[in-house]
């Protein structure tokens, strides 16, 4: 549990103070912003995805294991490691393909009075043609949805990571306030109830012809799926949610039912009933 008492104000200018730093360590990695940059410099941009991806954060997957997709180089995959997530980014859609975090109830009730920064950034430690910018959002009818929420981080400098654009999709806006939200609150209850860690996997998925969003042609999901896995109790299941404002969320389906939807195979050690 937190033990400073500092004002609301206090925190939020610290937590702005933490968001200019990671900013400017950000910035510091990105590979040089020429026009030359649409390739990739490897010396400087986060790892593509591969076996030891996030090998600077295990601690965020099921027995350290992380999700197996399908073997696509055309969707330019790199991890990105986080405080208190991780991110597997395409540079194709320009969105994470998938977020994944740990929740403990330490973790949510340090989160509990952590203020937000809403602060957006364009995370620099990707290449400038692989990521989504500021003004991909501006007018486009899109909220910038987070897939780790802001509500689930437990200090200043988690809360202003939570806000790169690599930790968003486009979302209609009364799904990201409203249905997913909802979503969201009620795995928070239940990390808070559960007998240890649970593991969270949120995603989008594009289907058919992808509309997209901004000079970026930032890719907008047709659906958004949120994995909820309590190894404790042995139980996995997945809210899938429609990315309209009029979705509203259903019953869970099985963690075999997103597989087969996603073909993803999100918790490779695990050994589940269906």
């Amino acid at each position: 549990m937190k033990t400073a008492s500092a004002s609301p104000a206090t925190k939020k200018a610290a937590a702005i103070a933490l968001t200019a730093l990671f900013l400017a360590t950000a910035a510091a990695l990105a590979p040089p912003a020429t026009a030359k940059s649409r390739g990739i410099n490897p010396q400087s941009a986060p790892p593509a995805a591969g076996a030891t991806a996030f090998s600077q954060c295990p601690q965020f997957f099921a027995q350290q294991a992380a999700p197996r997709l399908r073997d696509d180089p055309l969707a330019r995959t790199r991890a990105l490691c986080y405080d208190a997530f991780a991110v597997l980014h395409s540079g194709r859609s320009k969105t994470p393909l998938y977020v994944a975090e740990r929740l403990s109830r330490s973790q949510l009730a340090d989160a509990r009075d952590e203020p937000r920064t809403d602060r957006f950034f364009a995370d620099a430690r990707l290449p400038r043609a692989e990521r989504a910018e500021l003004d991909d959002y501006k007018g486009s009818g899109y909220d910038r949805g987070h897939l780790s929420p802001a509500a689930n981080q437990p200090t200043a400098q988690a809360m202003a990571q939570s806000f790169s654009l690599a930790n968003m999709v486009p979302q209609a806006p009364q799904n990201n306030r409203r249905a997913w939200a909802s979503i969201e609150k009620a795995t928070r209850r239940y990390a808070l109830r559960a007998g240890g860690d649970v593991y969270v996997i949120s995603g989008p998925v594009f289907e058919g012809r992808v509309q997209t969003i901004g000079s970026d042609n930032v890719w907008v999901p047709k659906y958004l799926y949120k994995l909820v896995y309590d190894p404790a109790a042995n139980r996995a299941w997945a809210h899938w949610i429609e990315n309209t404002d009029e979705a509203r969320p259903g019953k869970p389906i099985s963690y075999g039912e997103l597989v087969r939807r996603t073909g993803i195979e999100f918790l490779p050690g695990a050994h589940l009933a269906d």
